[in-house]
């Protein structure tokens, strides 16, 4: 088994209560644990009193990012799936499997002492869930492992891991990972470049959000003025009573994605609130001729979706709508030249100029103003992820 010197050295000296490895994607954090440490941590702790745990933000990031690399390495009779009562057999030991995004979902386990415990994507957890673990690992031989990629400087991850706990912790960097293609590595810092998202998953620093959300986001690069007939065609709202509504009519072709239309209604600006029926008929008239895949939609309007439903004209969905997932791979779209405006939708356009982070949050959070488009932008971005990759 090859292993970079940050992976060397992580096995050398990560036999601290807490070990930690953050910093860029794709830097090897990761593998050493699915290869080597869980298995280890495991096996050296049966018949020890307490509970083997594995903490991920849902228990499906869980079986995607932990369970499923380490079944391919090591198979099904090693590594089971998680049943209905959130365990699974790991290495002959059953291992509870639970989401720490919230305090209620590993409340079960309160008052029970943890001899091992693996975390996944730490700094995306309640940090409720963090300080119940911490009174958890109450074992002489009670250890944690757990990967984390940065976010903002005042996350209480960061704070912690500034603690005198006793703590191990590694800060990797794209470059940290021999074995990725320099092609590869080139082109994910092209991607990221002039974002936060570089200091963080490139350079692996807690950074700021601050500026612009899409600055690589240029007239020259991005606006088109001919209008495409071939691929597919979706429609994309970001609903509003009070609030604008903006719908985006997307066409998806060769892995590119252009925005034909736009809609866009400012009831404040036009003084006049619309209701869902003549929304609806503005989306039917917005569509016009065009064969539409599918309507992807605002989470919360729950009245507008009901409506598109009862006319029957429409196949909807809910939008996937994690805000930073989303805008991550949006900008990864823009960087990479997969996603193109056409130069009649002004609305849209101008937003990119004032779409921008709030330096004032104490977290990481755009302006909640000039973002209708950019919404639904991003709605139809990470909904069609899957065929965007």
């Amino acid at each position: 088994m090859l292993l970079s010197p940050k992976q060397i050295e992580f096995v050398r000296c990560a036999n601290h209560r807490w070990n930690f490895k953050g910093g860029a994607t794709r830097s090897g954090k990761t593998y050493l644990d699915f290869k080597w440490i869980i298995p280890m941590r495991i096996r050296e702790r049966v018949g020890m009193d307490g509970l083997s745990v594995i903490l991920g933000v849902t228990k499906s990031t869980i079986e995607r990012n932990v369970l499923e690399p380490m079944r391919n390495i090591y198979g099904d009779e090693l590594v089971g799936v998680i049943s209905s009562d959130n365990t699974a057999r790991i290495f002959g030991e059953k291992c509870y499997c639970l989401g720490a995004e919230k305090i209620s979902q590993v409340s079960k386990l309160r008052g029970a002492s943890f001899k091992y415990c693996y975390g996944d994507e730490v700094a995306d957890w309640s940090e409720d869930v963090f300080t119940l673990l911490k009174s958890r690992l109450d074992k002489d031989y009670s250890c944690f492992d757990g990967t984390f990629n940065p976010q903002h400087p005042d996350h209480w991850l960061k704070q912690f891991l500034d603690s005198d706990a006793d703590i191990f912790s590694q800060t990797y960097t794209i470059d940290d990972n021999p074995f990725l293609p320099e092609a590869f590595k080139e082109n994910l810092k092209r991607e990221y470049a002039g974002t936060v998202f570089y200091d963080r998953y490139i350079l692996g620093l807690w950074t700021r959000a601050e500026g612009l959300v899409y600055p690589m986001f240029s007239s020259e690069k991005h606006i088109f003025s001919e209008h495409g007939t071939e691929g597919t065609y979706y429609i994309s709202i970001d609903y509003g009573t009070i609030n604008p509504t903006a719908m985006g009519l997307w066409r998806l072709h060769n892995g590119k994605v252009f925005m034909e239309r736009e809609y866009y209604h400012d009831s404040r600006k036009e003084r006049r609130q619309k209701t869902d029926e003549e929304y609806y008929q503005d989306l039917v008239a917005f569509v016009g001729d065009t064969p539409i895949q599918r309507v992807i939609i605002d989470p919360s309007a729950a009245s507008f979706k009901e409506c598109i439903r009862r006319h029957g004209k429409f196949h909807i969905s809910d939008a996937d709508n994690p805000v930073l997932d989303g805008i991550r791979f949006t900008g990864t779209l823009i960087a990479q030249g997969r996603l193109k405006i056409h130069e009649s939708c002004i609305s849209t356009i101008k937003e990119f100029g004032a779409y921008r982070w709030d330096e004032k949050a104490g977290q990481d959070a755009v302006i909640k103003e000039n973002d209708h488009s950019m919404d639904q932008m991003r709605y139809f971005c990470q909904t069609m992820r899957r065929k965007l990759r």
